[in-house]
């Protein structure tokens, strides 16, 4: 099996913060890097990285032919990635001394490619997955696309819109959330989780954990958070969500995935940067080999 994943790649921008800024304030930053991002990019490393075969759809500027360039060293196809007038999309993000953070997000080539930016679906089997988040255009096109050949459609419904998501719900079979994502969802379509009109729901609850939803049995599996100090919390969801589907392409059990993935992500947080943050699958095996 494949994952094919129609996702941003983002020049991330970070800076190190005494605190989060207020409105109207001016920080000095302690530090400044640069580094791989994007909800798309990382997600497709971290599948990758976790052993999954990975062929990455989207857009870059004439600026981002280096973030190809780490995607392909982590193992990711991006021969299909677009290149485009606009710039690449790019992050800037503010981390404070807890590890907590702030981001503001330029969309650039994330959305100037045109609908051949998920033309390359057409050459997906049958039990491949597509991840989808919403940083890109055709979010909806390409979902059913990919389910009209059946593959396992995987959206991460951020950052969150309720039109975007209303408009992908059709084709989902997993619908990734983190918990104020859901809250907002919920309330939005005025039901509990179990009655969200998808097959599956994986939901991110930071250091409570996380868990996996089967609507139609109302089956719910909780995977405790792993205790570990963090130093950087940016791609943290998007490290879960990519290890949880390369978990599941390979066809091991939510469960195994969600333990998994929870390892993933505590890796993950231990170390600055996003993309370049995720680790490997023998990286993930030693530290589940060691917290039992």
């Amino acid at each position: 099996m494949a994952i094919w994943n129609l996702g941003s790649i983002n020049i991330d921008h970070v800076y190190a913060v005494p605190h989060l800024p207020a409105p109207g304030e001016t920080l000095t930053a302690t530090a400044h890097s640069m580094g791989l991002g994007g909800k798309g990019a990382n997600q497709s490393v971290a599948a990758a990285r976790a052993g999954a075969q990975v062929v990455h759809l989207g857009a870059v500027g004439a600026d981002g032919a280096w973030t190809l360039e780490r995607m392909a060293a982590a193992g990711v196809t991006v021969d299909k990635v677009l290149r485009t007038a606009a710039p690449t999309g790019h992050a800037n993000i503010y981390v404070d001394a807890a590890a907590e953070n702030v981001i503001v997000i330029l969309r650039g080539a994330n959305w100037a490619a045109g609908p051949e930016v998920f033309g390359p679906l057409a050459a997906a089997a049958a039990g491949d997955t597509l991840l989808l988040q919403n940083e890109t255009a055709y979010q909806a096109e390409a979902a059913a696309a990919a389910g009209a050949r059946g593959l396992r459609v995987m959206y991460s419904a951020a950052p969150f819109e309720l039109g975007a998501v209303r408009a992908v719900l059709p084709h989902v079979s997993v619908l990734a959330l983190n918990a104020g994502e859901a809250a907002e969802l919920t309330r939005a379509l005025g039901c509990g989780l179990e009655e969200v009109p998808v097959p599956e729901l994986l939901v991110t609850r930071g250091s409570a954990g996380a868990e996996w939803i089967e609507t139609a049995t109302g089956t719910r599996l909780h995977q405790p958070a792993f205790r570990v100090t963090p130093v950087d919390t940016t791609g943290a969801g998007d490290c879960f969500a990519g290890v949880f589907a390369a978990a599941r392409d390979r066809g091991e059990t939510p469960a195994a995935a969600l333990r998994e993935a929870a390892a993933a992500a505590a890796i993950q947080v231990t170390r600055p940067g996003a993309g370049d943050a995720m680790p490997s699958r023998d990286e993930i095996a030693d530290f589940l080999a060691r917290h039992g």
